[in-house]
């Protein structure tokens, strides 16, 4: 971040200058004069009994785009790493020394309902979201105060200084009306912002909600008096008259619905399907259905099987890294992936973030200031998965998986791995809500009956999935942590000890661990670029060493598929993949080679 300076801005980054100047016309990946109008459909999986984004996380299962309806303060370029400009804000002011941030609302902004939008809103929004929402509770956790400190000015105080990224979050911030919240329903009863709901919420944003099958299909339609439709960070961008999003109860059912013209895009996350599900389609072979790859710049990632912490038999670190030992990757990318995918080492795989080697310079000189709270072995041993590449690696492995096991305290008794103490027999229950797990699962529980392992593979639906979760009733799970270019305050959610037992918060492992708090709290309060990558993989290393996960895999690309009906500028956003559908628009030339979507 720039030095603040105490004066107003139109943008805000944490990397260097902003690109864009105060006085631009538009971001160079959208098209300004984009045709407007047409239908898109957008494919998903499960269902939805809520369209409340304040207790999303916590109460019911959110449908997918009801965030489309809802302005931020800020939004993000991208094209640029971590840089925001003004939304709903026509400009922000930054203490010098990161005790406060103050957001000036701009003139003009208004619902859905022709009310203005005002700083009573601003305040009572970052209220009821810090209240309600686990997430929010980490995210905002260093925020002491919102108050009106202006006609159209909100000034956020922090409890502390030096938060270099908590400005910028600030902007993130999804403003809600609070008139109509606090409102009454058609029913005359008062509602309740604490609670799920399906009545379609006032929003202020580019589409509204127009129609909504529970657990089924919501539309979204264009706003076309929308307020901010002509600023240049909404220049062509929001272009698609229609967004409906279809629900759909299988992961296979959902390929096939594609196949079927049920839903225009799709991101293909199965290696299998991407290898040989389309190509024999005769829409692929005509060009009518478009497979093509994106690049993944934006992000890093960890995604993984995670053991729950709060049961005692996952609480040995050597047990955890026992399971990593005993799955076999490489067999799974050769035989079910199509040798599409590598294995992810990092809690920031595939970006700077990611630790390798042993530390270095300011990273070590980060550990080393809580060395007696890290393991040893991050001074001293890098990171490594197992590698299964043959037969005499494998067996080698699975004879280091049983003798952690017995340093664990457990021991094989007639071809089962018991407690030697108690003779319980080491058992684990997978918990997934996809039946496409079951191909990759089987194969490793295989793996772990070689070494007295028993294991179960239970597919339940999403809804009982989630309130499980959130009960943490589980023994191993898929899950993944998706991360920006310039993490922070959100490190708390995902690792942080006053997460591990939140119901809703993305600490499913239920790490409690003041080596990784006190890290979390390096990346947060880095004074600069270099700070911040050092942190990071002093934490990432820290992680690591802990085996709280056995990492699975990713391919750095986003494979998509997309009935041709849809055109895009020439320049795709460098940090947004496709940037499907917010920059692109209906193309009727198209659209009449394709056919029309229904």
């Amino acid at each position: 971040m720039a030095a603040p300076t105490g004066e107003w801005a139109h943008a805000v980054t944490l990397m260097g200058q902003p690109k864009y100047g105060p006085d631009f016309k538009h971001f160079e990946y959208a098209k300004p004069d984009a045709p407007k109008g047409g239908l898109v459909r957008l494919g998903a999986l499960g269902g939805f009994d809520n369209l409340n984004t304040i207790v999303s996380g916590l109460k019911g299962d959110l449908e997918g785009g009801v965030l489309l309806i809802y302005d931020t303060l800020m939004t993000e370029s991208l094209d640029e790493p971590f840089t925001s400009y003004g939304l709903l804000a026509e400009s922000v002011r930054i203490a010098p020394d990161l005790s406060s941030v103050t957001y000036r609302l701009r003139e003009g902004g208004r619902w859905h309902d022709g009310k203005p939008i005002t700083a009573e809103d601003v305040i009572w929004s970052f209220g009821i979201l810090k209240d309600s929402s686990p997430f929010y509770a980490a995210y905002y956790q260093n925020v002491a105060k919102a108050e009106q400190t202006g006609e159209r000015e909100v000034t956020f105080t922090f409890s502390e200084t030096g938060n270099r990224e908590l400005p910028q979050v600030i902007g993130q911030l999804r403003v809600l009306p609070k008139h109509w919240w606090t409102g009454k329903n058609a029913e005359g009863k008062a509602r309740n912002p604490t609670e799920t709901s399906l009545e379609i919420p006032l929003g202020s944003g580019p589409y509204r909600l127009a129609k909504v099958d529970p657990g089924r299909s919501a539309t979204y339609e264009r706003v076309a008096d929308y307020w901010g439709k002509d600023l240049p960070v909404n220049a062509g961008r929001n272009n698609l008259g229609t967004i409906r999003n279809e629900y759909f109860r299988d992961s296979t059912v959902l390929v096939e619905a594609l196949k079927g013209d049920l839903y225009d895009f799709r991101t293909e996350n199965v290696a299998r399907n991407w290898a040989t599900a389309y190509d024999d389609f005769p829409a692929v072979k005509e060009g009518r259905l478009v497979k093509e790859e994106f690049p993944d710049r934006g992000n890093g990632i960890m995604q993984a099987f995670v053991f729950n912490l709060r049961r005692d038999k996952f609480k040995d670190e050597r047990v955890r890294r026992a399971f990593n030992l005993v799955m076999n990757f490489e067999e799974m990318n050769r035989a079910l992936f199509f040798g599409l995918y590598k294995r992810i080492d990092s809690y920031y795989f595939g970006s700077e973030l990611a630790s390798s080697g042993l530390p270095e310079g300011e990273e070590k000189a980060i550990l080393e200031s809580v060395r007696d709270k890290v393991p040893a072995s991050v001074f001293t041993t890098p990171y490594r998965n197992p590698v299964n590449d043959g037969p005499d690696a494998v067996r080698a492995n699975l004879r280091e998986a049983v003798k952690l096991l017995r340093e664990a305290g457990y021991e094989l008794r007639g071809g089962k791995m018991v407690d030697a103490k108690t003779g319980e027999p080491l058992t684990v229950e997978f918990l997934e809500f996809q039946n496409v797990f079951e191909r990759v699962i089987l194969p490793f529980a295989a793996q772990l009956k070689l070494i007295g392992i028993d294991s179960t593979l239970r597919v339940i639906d999403q809804a009982q999935y989630q309130n499980r979760m959130r009960a943490f009733e589980f023994d191993i799970t898929t899950s993944s942590w998706p991360e920006s270019l310039s993490p922070g305050n959100e490190q708390r959610e995902y690792w942080g000890s006053a997460a591990s037992d939140k119901p809703g918060a993305r600490n499913i492992a239920g790490i409690k661990d003041p080596g990784i708090d006190a890290l979390i709290e390096k990346v947060i309060f880095a004074k600069d670029r270099p700070g911040v990558v050092a942190a990071t993989r002093a934490l990432d290393r820290t992680l690591l060493a802990h085996h709280y996960v056995v990492p699975q895999w990713a391919s750095g690309v986003s494979r998509t598929l997309r009935w041709n009906r849809f055109g895009h500028p020439d320049l795709l956003p460098r940090y947004g993949g496709s940037g499907f559908p917010t920059t692109w628009w209906y193309d009727e030339t198209m659209a009449a080679k394709t056919g029309a979507p229904r």
